[in-house]
């Protein structure tokens, strides 16, 4: 994020893509108020369109590629 917006809470297993429904990673915050929830996939494919409009990107999706040392304990 830029920081020209109020700080957002980071994005959880509950927050759902609104195109498709997957686990979001993306948060479009909208310029006009209110945000946008994408999954990766989509969150890529948007971001570009999203930002010429002024909108806020907060990604996420490096989380996918990180490797855990231990599982979390509701995981075991």
């Amino acid at each position: 994020m830029t920081g020209a917006l109020a700080p957002t809470k980071p994005l959880t297993v509950a927050d759902r893509c609104d195109r498709c429904g997957a686990q979001a990673y993306v948060r479009a915050v909208l310029v006009g108020g209110g945000d946008l929830l994408f999954c990766a996939h989509h969150g890529r494919r948007y971001a570009e369109a999203l930002r010429s409009t002024g909108a806020d990107i907060q990604d996420e999706s490096a989380r996918l590629t990180e490797t855990r040392a231990t599982a979390p304990d509701d995981e075991r």
